[in-house]
């Protein structure tokens, strides 16, 4: 169990100001995934807790969005400090109940701390128009007005810097919320209220709930008082809160699904992106939604980077997060593992071959053995669908055009990679490659100053950069005549 000594260790939602329990007094157990020991307990709240926590959020409405921009930004800048002075004991927190490397962890904390203070800075940047009218006796006025309440559904993955990247933007803005954190990693989510409060953040602009995801959705969906529904998480569930929240006409932004190709032609060079494509496949154990999904390598080069790729791969520590040199952790739960296992079994049956990996790992629990598989072919289900797991098909192409169809055919477009010494290359591929996010010769390129999103079956609405404010602001046309 963790040592409940942590500072930012809450069993309790945060409502209003209030640290409360559940109303049934219901709890869901939270276990580390590294070792199967419980952490902790969370409130399993539903549609009546979630309901008070969105009036909590409306009635701070009013005097947070009345703030000026610079206090606004003064109360984030305390948040990105607190999370920064913190770091340490954030990233243990997150690494206990996710699983992944301690390092990963704090960097997942620190990078979160980076978009709070970039939304600090772009709140007094949140700028109208005038519009040269067409009447001599009129202006024409565009202002932008904060939203309303709104809320927050993110995942286990990123339990941390998903949060910030939601709660940041949404609170430059003006806008209050109401958080709901994943219940397989609660603890971080809630540890935002902690750091809320000492912040001087006014209760009720930040509410953190946890439990049954339907009942808690669904209130969020039918409150007339959230105005924003903004979530991480699968295209599935994506869709269908997309759909309803829309027939609300709330405003929605979704961060869904993807399918990244990571793309080496036989001009790269191929230490950088053996390299990249270890911090691009096995971040967090594969289990992130911009991770390289399907590696194609051109012909001429093909065996070459396997080898050095699979030899790479062989040489990473699998371990507990908490341990030092780990650099791959346990997958967040036995339905994980047992995804990687159907996608591995089915590309071994067509023809794929296992270079390094293949097995659950000897530590059991959640690890899995990082992967490699030659052989890869379209016909694999790992080439239409997400692993989420430390597994890497090698897929074989001969030229620039057939990398960009095979690249393309996936109704995804979140993230993708390519690398090539060719400047022509560059763009010509970056142009027809349809995604919202392109590296090319960079495998890792998430920051808060740029806009992470997707289109496609990836969703849709931007988030870090000074787009990431847009999605929380409305926009008003002010007519003034007598002039």
């Amino acid at each position: 169990m963790l040592n409940k000594s942590n500072p930012f260790m809450r069993e309790a939602n945060l409502i209003g100001g209030a640290w409360v329990a559940a109303d049934s007094g219901e709890t869901i157990t939270v276990t580390n995934p590294a070792t199967g020991a419980v952490v902790g307990t969370i409130p399993n709240v539903g549609r009546a807790e979630t309901k008070r926590a969105v009036e909590a959020a409306q009635a701070a409405f009013g005097p947070w969005a009345a703030k000026t921009a610079q206090e606004r930004g003064a109360a984030l800048h305390r948040l990105a400090n607190l999370i920064r002075d913190n770091a340490d004991a954030l990233g243990e927190l997150l690494t206990i109940e996710q699983g992944k490397p301690l390092a990963e962890g704090k960097g997942e904390v620190l990078g979160g701390a980076a978009y709070v203070q970039w939304f600090a800075e772009e709140a007094r940047r949140i700028y109208g128009d005038t519009i040269p009218s067409p009447w001599p006796s009129r202006r024409i006025l565009v202002t932008k007005e904060p939203v309303g309440v709104a809320a927050c559904i993110t995942p286990w993955n990123f339990p941390s810097s998903m949060i910030s990247r939601k709660v940041g933007a949404a609170l430059a803005a003006g806008c209050t919320v109401v958080v709901k954190p994943s219940e397989l990693t609660p603890f971080s989510g809630l540890a935002w209220g902690v750091l809320a409060k000492e912040a001087g953040i006014p209760d009720g602009v930040v509410n953190i709930v946890t439990g049954h995801p339907q009942a808690i959705g669904d209130e969020m969906i039918d409150n007339p008082l959230v105005r924003k529904l903004t979530f991480t998480g699968s295209t599935g569930v994506g869709k269908m809160l997309a759909s309803r929240a829309i027939a609300n006409m709330k405003r929605v932004s979704m961060e869904l699904g993807g399918n990244a190709p990571f793309i080496v032609f036989d001009d790269a060079d191929l230490d950088l992106a053996v390299s990249q494509a270890i911090a691009s496949k096995y971040r967090n154990a594969g289990q992130t939604c911009v991770c390289a999904n399907r590696i194609y390598v051109q012909a001429g080069v093909y065996d070459a980077f396997a080898e050095k790729f699979a030899a790479a791969v062989a040489a990473m520590k699998v371990g507990n997060g908490l341990e030092g040199g780990v650099v791959i952790g346990p997958l967040i739960d036995d339905r994980a593992v047992a995804k990687v296992e159907r996608h591995l079994a089915d590309a071994l049956s067509k023809g794929g071959v296992v270079l390094t990996g293949g097995k659950r790992h000897g530590l059991g629990h959640g690890f899995f053995e990082p992967t490699v598989v030659r052989n890869a072919t379209p016909e694999m289900i790992v080439s239409r669908e997400e692993t989420f797991g430390p597994l890497a098909p090698l897929f074989k192409f001969d030229t620039e055009q057939q990398a960009i169809d095979l690249a393309n055919a996936t109704e995804y477009g979140l993230a993708c990679y390519f690398f090539s010494k060719d400047l022509g290359r560059a763009f010509r591929v970056a142009e027809k490659l349809k995604y919202g996010q392109v590296g090319v010769n960079a495998g890792v390129i998430t920051t808060e100053v740029a806009p992470f999103g997707g289109v496609k079956d990836s969703g849709f609405g931007r988030e870090g950069s000074k787009y990431g404010v847009e999605d929380y602001l409305d926009m008003k046309y002010i007519c003034i005549d007598g002039i």
